[in-house]
């Protein structure tokens, strides 16, 4: 981005002070990431007025700022633009250089693997395209923006993820991002508690084609009953379905697990054979989003093949991690909701990598009203996996607890509330380079810290 200020302060209908042929070449709101050239939001907080720190951004670098028309004593020698909300300000300067920017972009939500969908998609897109993406968690209101104005103007290939807690938000960032190619990994239930139900997370996951470039195409799992509905219900859109069903576009043949990762075959569209360095089914499922992308930009099969074997994930996504004496950690703790855990179980259940299962468990959070029974649902799938030990951490992860002791499972089975060290202990006993050991929960469980706990004793 490189614009005059007197341009941004017409994108914004706004007026300003100290203007005449100042450069801006990016956007921050946070004077600790701030670089040289930035023009500086200040946001007013309960806590935090960031007005506070305008001369502090411009001595850091910073080549203008805004300031809120209410807000008294603006600086009369900075160059200044004023304005009501700082954080509308932001959105319409994003509005007004996304039009200007001739890049194709990718939206892309889901309940479980939007993160891993994005990695994914520019990974086998970068070989071949000037590819950016959403870096960190920077999917909302704010950090939508901010990845629309951090793009350079050559950029030809912008990937961009949407989080949602509630209904209305996906449509906003879609109407903002205005994508060429939606996607939705799946349908889950994380969010219940604001949503009330399934129906209602796919009809949020959904808003996603609001804002969708009328030569468009949606991409989705073609497996969830729940989408196909919508999708009927929208017989001018142009829907390409992937999954493992005979009904949908592009469909998984086959998948095997060896120690470069994941291969599989895909019949539909594409006939073809790929290989992603990650493990898990449901890894594999997310790329055949990347590949149809990939297809539809003109890419090869070779080239796509080529690309995913380079692929590289967000960390805690299917990480594998090896210790010193050999044994295998499956690092999937970035998140957890019950579709991603039965996932993240099939693959425990199914791998033949080591001979020794073990699985460390943290709580799932904002399951809504039906979270007890979604933590003691577990203890079906967890019976069939025949696991050498299993660990619970977190106070919901007791009713998993209770149910594995009702029904008799012989595994030996740890639950501790808010400590980590008993099962950091009992690994450190019990694992060796035959053990392979997965760690899933949501984020707020930081269940690495069992990992790192052994891999640092």
């Amino acid at each position: 981005m490189r614009r005059l200020l007197t341009e941004l302060a017409g994108w914004l209908q706004a007026e300003g002070q100290q203007m005449d042929e100042v450069v801006v070449t990016g956007v921050s709101f946070d004077t600790r990431t701030l670089k040289e050239g930035d023009l500086f939001i200040p946001f007013r907080g309960e806590q935090v007025n960031g007005h506070q720190f305008v001369r502090q951004a411009i001595e850091k670098g910073a080549s203008a700022s805004l300031w809120m028309k209410d807000e008294p004593n603006a600086p009369a020698d900075i160059p200044l633009i004023f304005i009501d909300d700082p954080e509308l300000a932001l959105q319409q300067l994003a509005r007004a250089y996304r039009d200007q920017l001739a890049c194709k972009f990718i939206g892309i939500t889901g309940s479980n693997g939007k993160t891993s969908t994005k990695d994914l998609v520019a990974s086998v897109l970068s070989p071949y395209f000037n590819v950016r993406k959403t870096e960190g968690n920077f999917n909302n209101e704010l950090g939508l923006p901010l990845t629309i104005l951090s793009l350079d103007e050559n950029t030809e290939v912008a990937v961009l993820e949407m989080g949602m807690s509630d209904f209305n938000e996906i449509s906003f960032l879609s109407y903002l991002a205005k994508p060429h190619y939606a996607v939705i990994t799946n349908i889950g239930e994380a969010h219940m508690q604001n949503l009330g139900s399934r129906e209602g997370i796919a009809k949020a996951k959904f808003e996603i084609i609001d804002g969708l470039q009328d030569d468009g195409a949606l991409i989705y799992d073609g497996d969830e009953p729940l989408l196909n509905t919508l999708v009927a219900d929208h017989p001018e859109l142009r829907a390409i379905s992937f999954g493992y069903g005979e009904h949908v576009r592009l469909s998984l043949d086959s998948t095997e697990s060896g120690d470069e990762g994941s291969r599989f075959a895909v019949k539909g569209i594409i006939d073809s054979q790929f290989t992603i360095p990650v493990f898990g089914s449901h890894q594999v499922k997310n790329s055949l989003a990347a590949i149809l992308i990939a297809h539809e930009l003109g890419l090869s099969n070779e080239q796509i093949d080529t690309a995913l074997r380079q692929s590289k994930l967000t960390d805690m996504r299917m990480q594998p991690v090896v210790a010193q004496n050999g044994a295998l950690f499956i690092n999937d703790a970035y998140n957890a909701a019950p579709t991603s855990m039965q996932a993240a179980l099939s693959f425990l259940k199914e791998t033949k990598l080591r001979s020794k299962k073990w699985a460390v468990l943290g709580d799932m959070l904002e399951l809504g009203e039906n979270e007890r029974h979604y933590h003691e649902s577990i203890a079906g799938q967890l019976g069939t996996i025949h696991a050498n030990g299993i660990l619970l951490y977190g106070p919901r992860m007791k009713w998993l607890y209770e149910e594995l002791k009702k029904n008799g499972n012989e595994t030996k089975v740890i639950w501790s509330e808010n400590d980590y060290d008993p099962l950091i202990a009992e690994l450190l006993s019990s694992i060796d380079k035959d053990t392979i050991v997965l760690l899933k929960g949501s984020r707020g469980m930081a269940l690495e810290t069992i990992m790192d706990g052994v891999l640092q004793a």
